[in-house]
């Protein structure tokens, strides 16, 4: 890594990042990145990083547990070499956690991502997955379903094992025998059954004898009725080795078939492995993408610097590359001004390693070909350098370098020397600095550099925010504002006695003491114009609520209008309908009458019956135009509380503000408030109808879903049962929001009490399909794996 990046501390982020992986060899990628300067190629990390942001955020995050480097193995198995036992659990662990991923790929793959082709090169193999399973228990057995034959052997050398400890147990039951045991017990020396045998009694026991003890007190001897059965079973043994060896054999070969594949995925799980770290970095941080460009302009808007604590850090606007090219950045010791120049250089970096940046929606970075720092005291007492030589030697090695692609980050620039001096070789670098066209943010104490910033075009002042109270920084940096040391004011604050600050202020000149004092009032303008600015955006903010509010209001009002004439017209068309059938039926009786009774009616009344019906169809419609009385009064001045009825639309409201001037009364009808003309309200005694409450008092809560990424394991070691069970529930609820099915909790071994509670309330549990115990690289009895319905 280059000495300029780590004085920005870019190693520590990519410290942190390695710290995100599961993998060795994802956290050994991640300490390696550097930044990259191709424009095209950082886009592309970036969007691979935010995908993976996104998706965590959605379906929570893969996981690439018990993922190992099997590459040296698979290639000697390839080569035709004999794996080991350890050898082939790594191997079958590395299989299943490139499964876990490809299977947790498939649940969100609708959602189209710069990551698919990664995703697409994993290459599960669980044919070979399942074989080594089958094969191999732990590093030091291998399992009866290996093979018929194996199976067939350990058989045969049971059965034999239990006919010699038969045949041993009833001689050392015997009483003829028991006077010549050291103890009544049944051996093995060198995979041969013997027994115990007092060294005075040896000759009393016919058999071979095969050790004795340290003492010699005690010899152990092969009786000679179980020779012939050891025998067989030693050659039983050699058997087993055979076919172990054969077994192992065949495996490594079909593992060597499949190397390429496997190596292959298991470098694109691990190029995922550091992808999703980064954006489990990002979320930790709060950190978004930004936009970038190739012309050194920097728009970082609410930069942190990632390495401080977000409690002690006030949120900071860094510019750079666009009115100006140079920024010279004064203020006390220990105000921030460091913590600044290194915000902006270890942003730029991060965007360049494609890492999303702690800053807000909208910043922009440039990509530059040089990021330049000169940081910190690098005075060496080896090479017989100060601290002004040794600043000076990095100067021109980085005047040497830069270019107009470069960015140059400089800390005290003009520092250790004669401030005269140290003044004009300031001036002189930066303008040898902007003549190459590059961006320079510099930092220094000199006042010349200040009138320097003001007098030029292109270079700019700025300064960071000191709180002279508390004597500590806000790190937050105020563009366009020179600093002043605020020597004084410090010193007072810590108990400097006033005679001596007074006399100081007397020895300053003239011409100094004016700049200072136009640095302060501008300050104080500055902090006046910030209050007000804020505050007339809180004022704007809250407008524009209300207008959010109003149009909000508006929209219901004229939906839930359009709703009621809607309602009336359906209930005024059934009465239509219902009058015209009466009316029909009526006409028909009458008809029937004047058949039957000539002409009880004649055709004028006729005329003037249907004419009575239209009338009657036309006031059954209960939507009409209401037109507003223009003569009536109201018998008093209406007040806040009254019940009016809103005359055009029938609505019954309550008045909640009658304005001194104007005619528009604010009303509350239901839910709405909304303001009427008053010649359109009519006082009355009626109330507004209440809605009914919920039986019981009930009301719906809804509850925002947690925004982190989802998790698949829990931890409950150290927890009491009861606590244990109460952080399952939640887990296991957790996952069912974020539609996740296969979980991990870890209980750990010990006296098994946590495994037992556990399983017992998982078996009673509505939402698990099933679970088990974890097999060899996932924690064994030591985590239940749980499948959720």
């Amino acid at each position: 890594m280059l000495k300029d990046h780590k004085a920005l501390e870019l190693d520590k982020i990519l410290l942190q990042l390695a710290n995100e992986t599961t993998c060795p060899d994802a956290a050994e990628l991640a300490q390696k990145i550097e930044p990259d300067t191709d424009i095209r190629h950082v886009e592309r990390l970036l969007q691979e990083t935010d995908d993976a942001f996104v998706l965590m955020a959605k379906y929570g995050a893969p996981s690439f547990y018990g993922m190992t480097n099997v590459t040296n193995a698979l290639r000697r198995a390839e080569a035709g070499g004999v794996l080991n036992l350890a050898e082939l659990l790594s191997v079958a662990a590395t299989l299943r956690a490139i499964r876990s991923v490809s299977d947790w790929r498939k649940k969100s793959e609708s959602v189209k991502t710069a990551l698919d082709y990664r995703f697409e090169t994993l290459q599960p193999n669980k044919f070979i997955e399942d074989r080594i399973s089958m094969t191999v228990v732990s590093e030091e057995e291998v399992a009866d379903t290996a093979s018929v034959a194996l199976a067939a052997i350990r058989r045969k050398i049971r059965a034999a094992s239990l006919r010699v400890r038969e045949q041993l147990d009833k001689m050392i039951r015997s009483q003829t025998y028991q006077k010549y045991l050291q103890e009544a017990i049944v051996t093995q020396r060198g995979g041969r059954y013997v027994v115990p045998v007092k060294a005075e009694f040896r000759n009393e026991v016919k058999g071979l004898i095969h050790d004795s003890s340290g003492s010699g007190a005690t010899v152990f001897i092969e009786p000679i009725g179980v020779v012939e059965a050891n025998n067989e079973i030693r050659v039983l043994r050699s058997d087993e080795k055979d076919e172990i060896d054969r077994i192992l054999t065949e495996l490594s070969r079909e593992i060597g078939e499949f190397a390429d594949g496997i190596i292959q995925s298991y470098r694109a799980a691990v190029e995922l492995n550091l992808i999703f770290a980064k954006g489990q970095l990002a979320y930790k941080m709060k950190a978004t993408v930004p936009k970038l460009n190739q012309e050194g302009r920097i728009a970082i808007k609410s930069a942190r610097h990632p390495l401080i604590d977000k409690n002690k850090v006030v949120p900071t606007d860094l510019y750079l590359g666009s009115d100006f090219d140079a920024l010279i950045v004064t203020g006390p010791n220990t105000g921030g001004k460091t913590v600044s120049l290194k915000t902006a250089g270890l942003l730029t970096l991060m965007t360049m390693c494609g890492l999303m940046i702690p800053a807000a929606d909208g910043s922009e970075v440039s990509i530059f070909d040089h990021v330049l720092a000169d940081i910190g005291d690098e005075q060496s007492i080896e090479q017989s350098l100060s601290t002004f030589s040794a600043h000076m030697t990095n100067i021109i090695r980085i005047l040497n370098i830069a270019d107009d692609k470069s960015l140059i980050l400089i800390d005290e620039l003009g520092a250790g020397t004669d401030p005269v001096e140290g003044a004009a070789l300031a001036i002189s670098i930066i303008e040898a600095m902007r003549t190459k066209g590059t961006r320079v943010m510099a930092t220094t104490h000199y006042a010349e550099l200040k009138a320097y910033a003001i007098q030029t075009v292109g270079v700019e002042n700025a300064c960071c925010e000191f709180d002279v109270a508390t004597l500590r920084p806000t790190y937050r940096l105020l563009i366009g504002v020179p600093g002043h040391s605020n020597a004084f004011a410090i010193s007072a604050r810590l108990g400097m006695p006033a005679n001596i600050v007074e006399h100081a202020k007397e020895l300053v000149s003239d011409e100094s003491t004016m700049f200072e004092e136009v640095v302060s009032r501008l300050e104080e303008s500055r902090r006046k114009m910030e209050d007000e600015r804020e505050s007339a955006e809180q004022l704007r903010l809250k407008a524009q609520n209300m207008e959010k509010e109003a149009e909000a209001l508006r929209d219901r009002a004229e939906k839930d209008a359009k709703h009621e004439i809607e309602r009336a017209r359906m209930e005024a068309a059934e009465l239509v309908q219902k009058t015209r059938r009466e009316a029909q039926s009526l006409l028909d009786e009458l008809e029937d009458l004047r058949r039957n009774k000539q002409k009880l009616l004649t055709a004028e009344q006729k005329a003037r019956l249907k004419a009575g019906i239209r009338d009657m169809e036309k006031a059954s419609d209960p939507v009409h135009e209401r037109r507003i009385d223009e003569d009536y009064v109201l018998p008093r001045p209406l007040q806040v509380g009254d019940t009016v009825l809103i005359y055009d639309i029938d609505k019954i409201a309550t008045v909640l503000d009658v304005p001194k001037n104007g005619d528009q009364i604010l009303v509350q009808v239901g839910i709405i408030k909304t303001r009427v003309p008053l010649k359109n309200l009519r006082l009355t005694d009626q109330k507004p109808k209440e809605k009914k409450k919920a039986a019981g008092g009930h009301r719906t809560v809804t509850k925002k879903m947690d925004s982190a990424p989802a998790r698949n394991e829990v931890d409950v070691r150290g927890m009491n049962l009861e606590e244990a069970l109460m952080e399952v529930d939640a887990f296991i609820d957790h996952a069912l929001m974020h539609n996740l099915n296969m979980l991990t909790i870890i209980h750990g071994k010990g006296t098994g009490i946590l495994r037992n509670g556990i399983q017992q309330h998982l078996r009673r549990h509505k939402a698990v399909k099933s679970f088990r115990l974890g097999v060899y690289g996932e924690g064994e009895s030591g985590v239940t794996i749980v499948e959720l319905k």
